[in-house]
């Protein structure tokens, strides 16, 4: 099928979603991504941070077709030992004393963490505590309680009534000013993922952990992300120094196979029938995360992850001082990186034309270009990438 065809049958049958680029992409390789007509593109996207191990890589694949031959699917109303296995793994690469739940998005993930939140909150304390601080610019989903976590004001339009019970902080320093009596946990991301990718600050986060402790308040870091090592660590939080009482993540854990999970030190916080999910945590995507797992818990122990998150920075770092003229600040944590360009027009530019010259840059707030490669990404392929985007930005 030709891709003017494909264009229309999408156009004609796709709900209009996503503003999208109809380059057609067909096959993969490690960081490299190939359209129907030949062209190669270095993904320094990786699928919005969730082609974890690459394209096409061979052992997720292999995993994927050994577990899909004998069992995709029974519920969770059986055992499933990918599952207790996957989050067995979790806890102990983690260091964290918790248990799992999996669900099959980091929206989804996040609802778990708002419900577990909910519940502790009406459980401890003489009041009934409901209200869960988040922080602006924040981005925790697209379902309607998420969405009302996420402090946007326009992602709000159209689509309220919403949830009460969400109160927004301008930045940690401003999140004890919101707490109230009915306070029951903080949401939030270290790394805004959407919001410019700006890490916070490390004391700053530690003070905050240790004054919700004493408050009796739940810290629930969303890790849809920043977490599965793209921060160097397993989580951001081990980063951080902090113990959450709640962690969601998603987007790298399986490496593209659809999957979230919440994670909470809360052992008992849910009955049976609290919460549920038919498809999360099925055979087929926790045998993929544990593939995932095993590839990149190896990277981190082998000390290639640190080298490659190094020589990936200091590539953009260069990059930056080079053309200070349009890049103001490189920013960013591990392998979740951005370059900050001195006006949205300009970064559409820079977008535009690494795109035509064959890289995949992303966008994050109004002005950064985000750089979120896969950790599996070669020296081979990151130097190629950085000598198309010195073309493009010649050209600039």
């Amino acid at each position: 099928m030709n891709a003017q065809t494909l264009k229309q049958m999408d156009l004609d049958y796709v709900l209009h979603t996503y503003a999208r680029n109809y380059t057609h992409f067909v096959k993969g390789n490690g960081a490299t991504l190939y359209d129907d007509k030949g062209k190669n593109y270095i993904d320094f996207g990786s699928g919005i941070a969730v082609c974890s191990v690459g394209h096409g890589n061979e052992r997720l694949a292999e995993a994927i077709y050994k577990q899909a031959k004998h069992l995709i699917h029974t519920s969770n109303l059986y055992l499933i030992e990918p599952q207790a296995k996957l989050a067995k793994k979790l806890v102990e690469l983690s260091g964290y004393d918790m248990r799992v739940f999996f669900a099959n998005s980091g929206a989804e993930a996040n609802e778990g963490a708002l419900k577990i939140a909910r519940k502790f909150g009406e459980e401890n304390g003489e009041l009934k505590r409901y209200q869960i601080i988040t922080l602006d610019s924040s981005f925790h989903g697209r379902t309607i309680s998420t969405l009302k976590a996420t402090a946007q004001s326009k992602m709000h339009q159209y689509f309220g009534p919403f949830p009460d019970g969400f109160v927004y902080a301008k930045d940690l320093s401003d999140i004890p000013n919101k707490i109230s009596d009915v306070t029951c946990a903080v949401l939030l991301e270290l790394v805004q993922g959407e919001g410019g990718i700006t890490p916070f600050d490390k004391q700053e986060v530690q003070n905050l952990a240790k004054f919700l402790k004493e408050k009796n308040i739940l810290l629930m870091i969303d890790e849809v992300q920043t977490g599965i090592y793209r921060s160097g660590e397993l989580f951001a939080s081990q980063v951080y120094g902090i113990t959450p009482d709640v962690i969601t993540t998603a987007k790298g854990l399986a490496g593209g196979v659809p999957i979230g999970a919440v994670m909470t030190s809360l052992k008992n916080i849910f009955s049976p029938s609290d919460h549920g999910s038919t498809f999360g945590g099925n055979f087929l995507s926790t045998s993929a995360a544990l593939e995932v797992l095993e590839i990149l818990s190896a990277l981190k122990q082998s000390g290639e992850l640190e080298r490659t998150i190094t020589y990936f920075t200091q590539k953009l770092q260069n990059l930056q001082k080079a053309y200070h003229e349009i890049f103001i600040q490189e920013v960013g944590l591990g392998l979740m990186r951005g370059l900050r360009v001195k006006d949205a027009e300009t970064l559409s530019a820079f977008l535009e034309s690494s795109f035509k010259n064959g890289v995949l840059v992303l966008k994050s707030g109004k002005n950064t270009a985000r750089f979120l490669p896969s950790l599996t990404i070669t020296k081979e392929e990151i130097d190629l990438g950085f000598e198309r985007l010195e073309s493009c930005l010649k050209a600039l």
